[in-house]
């Protein structure tokens, strides 16, 4: 068990800002506290149990996985409040977003985990998105079983869907989807499409790299970039953001003046209008 008080680190709201879909909230009737939140999280194959209540976290892992694995994976090393603080004063949109969602990180995610989720995002709605991952990995992903001795299914490897007809995974729900992640397993199997490589790319680079990948478009590329990469100079469009784009930046969002952080405030401004916005969609 880990102890932490974190500024800028709010569980839920990362849970609903749509970068993954893996994390879940734990409802049970006993021992709750007014004000906590209780977070389930499974990323690649490992399993996280957290308590929030405001600043103050309870990660149910050791010491050591926290330093290896998850303090990593939420990027609790970086101070968001620097990120908040190049916000123009006079942009009160962006500064209402930002207040708004304050607890924002940009989780450093698995990239093949990353390639999928976005492939299955397409069309689809956060909660649909996390029905179709969580069958997927109950259908080919390895049988876990965490600290409480309940099961859990890790992610499935690109080996094991490769294997699969292009039509086997509309049984999991992804519907036309099914083929964009089988040809893309297989072209990553075949070496294709080297994710080591891609790892170590610049941002323009892993997004061409990406680009390769059958039913990989700039949206998605960018999505991947951002949340399985860390480059934060990815600035993915969706709908909520053209949206959001119309509305406050007609003359296109400031990018030159974000450099490097455009990411992290694209996911103010998403989370925002999923939210909060009255433009919301």
């Amino acid at each position: 068990m880990v102890k932490k008080a974190i500024e800028n680190f709010n569980i839920s709201q990362i849970c609903d800002s749509g970068q993954c879909f893996r994390m879940t909230p734990i409802c049970e009737n006993t021992d709750y506290v007014p004000g906590e939140v209780r977070m389930k999280v499974i990323a690649s194959d490992r399993y996280l149990e957290i308590h929030q209540i405001g600043k103050d976290c309870i990660f149910n892992c050791s010491e050591e996985e926290f330093e290896e694995f998850w303090k990593v994976y939420f990027d609790l090393e970086t101070d968001y409040s620097v990120y908040m603080a190049r916000i123009n004063p006079n942009d009160k949109y962006l500064m209402n977003a930002a207040a708004f969602g304050s607890g924002m990180r940009i989780l450093r995610q698995d990239l093949w985990e990353m390639i999928v989720s976005f492939l299955i995002s397409q069309q689809n709605n956060i909660p649909r998105i996390r029905r179709c991952i969580e069958n997927i990995c109950r259908e080919y992903g390895e049988k876990k079983i965490n600290e409480n001795g309940e099961e859990y299914f890790a992610f499935p490897k690109p080996e094991v869907l490769a294997e699969l007809d292009e039509d086997a995974l509309k049984a999991c729900n992804l519907g036309y989807r099914s083929k964009y992640v089988v040809r893309s397993a297989r072209s990553i199997v075949s070496g294709e499409v080297n994710l080591d490589e891609i790892r170590e790319m610049p941002y323009k680079k892993a997004r061409e790299e990406l680009l390769k990948l059958f039913g990989v478009g700039v949206k998605v590329a960018d999505c991947i970039c951002l949340f399985a990469l860390h480059h934060l100079q990815a600035f993915p469009v969706d709908t909520h953001i053209h949206q959001a784009m119309k509305v406050h930046y007609k003359r296109g969002f400031p990018k030159r003046r974000y450099k490097r952080i455009e990411g992290v405030l694209q996911q103010y401004i998403f989370y925002y209008e999923l939210n909060f916005s009255p433009g919301k969609m």
